[in-house]
């Protein structure tokens, strides 16, 4: 497994950052546990179910193509 970071991990990080919100409110605001944040964010999860990037995208006020990029 690569220790290097998904490209949405990343993106989800720097979204929640901009918006100034914790993987703690994310996670509630997704309605998704605080660990699946922690791992897609550090890129133990790397691809995520789509059902669980589009809460992370709903959550975060972004499109699923923004996450992606």
């Amino acid at each position: 497994m690569s220790t290097e970071k998904s490209t949405i991990g990343k993106n989800i990080k720097k979204l929640r950052n901009k918006k100034g919100i914790s993987q703690d409110k994310l996670s509630k605001l997704a309605d998704i546990s605080h660990n699946t944040i922690i791992k897609i964010e550090s890129g133990a999860i790397q691809s995520p179910t789509m059902d669980t990037a589009h809460k992370i995208a709903k959550a975060l006020g972004v499109s699923l193509d923004d996450l992606m990029k």
